[in-house]
């Protein structure tokens, strides 16, 4: 009996500790009840203006207003996720790919944590989030791969470590023509069932399942994405394109500037490889000019309905920008 006894509290201690090693390596998860929100705001010149306090400050939400609960200026740290895409597109440039990426990292704060993740058909961390620059620049220069790419896949990994870190503060920078494959093949069945005069102008890129997934999970974390859209993906750079490509291009750069205008980021279109650097360089510009806003929506019916976001300042001349909203899922 004393032998069950002990095979039965030794099997007890062993679920206690998978169960702590499980809980441990599951995401924080932050409070759905607050609404977190990256503002940036420029005068009429489009200068950043970086000086603002809390009470500078309007926030509505379907145009009632709300009380904000925690403030950062734009000196706060930020968390950041280097996407690159390492498919077979960018095979030709990778070396461009990693000059330009480097000069991101110069252009950081020395505060900002970053973490580098390449992906194609797989997506792979090359380091965490870190403030150590040679670090993430050694994950630069061994950045690789060949393949497809799993665009919609590497923004959800990208999220989920980013949920993770402590900081209100996140932002995802990716570098891709946008081309998912498993999103492209999904297109390309629907499109296949239409005469080709119909294709263009067919597909609501809005509507595309993945896109939206990534999109629900920025709202609930509060992260501004920025993608720099490679010439690869550009439908006018298609070499005597056929209406099917021209379409499937078209609806994958839309989906492109629906993450931007969602999230609150930019795209930064690169018509020439020798912008890329600069772009990159602008990107961590503006992230040093972001403002961070949190409030507890007085509206707390999780009904799934949208709630559009208004962010206005106490200078009427200034001009404030941020996500348009969220789904109150």
């Amino acid at each position: 009996m004393y032998r069950s006894r002990s095979l039965l509290t030794i099997c007890l201690l062993l679920l206690c500790s998978a169960a702590a090693t499980a809980q441990d390596d599951d995401p924080i998860r932050v409070d759905s009840a607050i609404v977190r929100v990256n503002v940036g705001v420029v005068d009429q010149r489009g200068r950043a203006i970086t000086d603002l306090g809390p009470g500078s400050f309007a926030l509505f939400e379907d145009g009632v207003r709300q009380e904000i609960s925690r403030f950062e200026t734009s000196s706060a740290p930020f968390s950041v996720v280097m996407l690159l895409d390492m498919s077979g597109s960018t095979k030709s440039f990778r070396q461009n790919i990693k000059l330009s990426a480097s000069r991101f990292l110069d252009a950081l704060a020395p505060t900002d944590r970053i973490a580098v993740v390449e992906f194609n058909e797989r997506t792979k961390l090359l380091n965490d989030f870190t403030t150590d620059r040679r670090r993430a620049a050694h994950s630069i220069a061994v950045a690789n791969g060949v393949g497809g790419t799993n665009f919609y896949d590497a923004l959800q990994y990208a999220l989920r470590r980013l949920e993770r870190e402590a900081t209100t503060r996140k932002a995802i920078v990716v570098l891709s023509d946008g081309v998912d494959s498993a999103s492209q093949s999904a297109d390309r069945n629907f499109l296949s069932s239409l005469a080709e005069d119909q294709m263009f102008g067919a597909i609501e890129p809005g509507n595309d399942t993945q896109l939206n997934g990534v999109l629900n999970y920025a709202d609930r974390i509060g992260a501004t994405i920025y993608p720099l859209a490679l010439p690869t993906g550009d439908p006018a750079r298609l070499a005597d394109p056929t209406p099917l490509q021209i379409a499937l291009f078209t609806a994958a750069r839309s989906r492109l500037q629906i993450i931007a205008d969602r999230t609150g980021g930019t795209v930064n279109t690169i018509q020439r490889l020798e912008e890329m650097g600069r772009l990159y360089a602008e990107v961590a510009a503006d992230l040093r000019t972001l403002y961070t806003i949190e409030y507890q929506p007085t509206n707390g019916s999780r009904d799934g309905k949208w709630r559009a976001i208004r962010i206005e300042t106490s200078n009427p001349d200034l001009i404030a920008r941020s996500r348009q909203g969220y789904f109150a899922r």
